[in-house]
């Protein structure tokens, strides 16, 4: 079962002789983390190929629904890794923290959470994606190609100080 709310820990203890902080004051709260999912012009997502092979691509990435999520064609290396494999890393950076999620990532059919996703891309990243049919599309595209919404469902998440002193880890499990 995943949380919602994650248990959030010092990725690090006394016993690991690390130069890592292991002040319990210094872990960071899913807030913090969330905060910085939100503001991130862009993701770069990690997928596994069907040989087992890793594959890293940037992505734009969306809150909504209390989630992250991403867009993808599913006919790209990505959309053909994420439906043989939903198992994926989503990292960003911020002046406050560098992120490493890692999660689910599982393609959205219903046509409200694809309208209430398609808003908050056009909202963040002024794109113009229509839904239609239990599909996205880009209508401004010669042929108006097919987009899949990715919602990653995180299971651990990793968070990193700017100082390279401070380190936390989330668990959703």
């Amino acid at each position: 079962m995943t949380r919602a709310t994650p248990t959030a820990e010092l990725l690090f203890g006394e016993a690991d002789a690390t130069p890592i902080s292991t002040n319990e004051a210094t872990v960071k709260s899913w807030d913090d983390a969330r905060t910085c999912l939100e503001a991130a012009p862009k993701a770069w997502l990690s997928t596994v190929r069907p040989d087992g092979r890793a594959h890293a691509m940037p992505v734009l990435l969306v809150w909504v629904d209390d989630a992250p999520w991403i867009t993808t064609r599913p006919t790209s290396r990505k959309g053909r890794n994420l439906a043989g494999n939903a198992n994926c890393v989503v990292t960003v950076g911020s002046e406050a923290l560098d992120l490493v999620v890692e999660g689910k990532a599982v393609r959205a059919w219903d046509e409200a959470e694809l309208l209430r996703v398609a808003a908050a891309f056009k909202a963040k990243y002024e794109w113009d994606l229509a839904v239609r049919d239990g599909s996205v599309h880009e209508d401004a595209l010669p042929g108006s190609p097919e987009y899949g919404f990715y919602r990653i469902t995180p299971t651990r998440a990793f968070g990193y100080g700017v100082d390279g002193l401070t380190a936390t880890r989330w668990r959703f499990e």
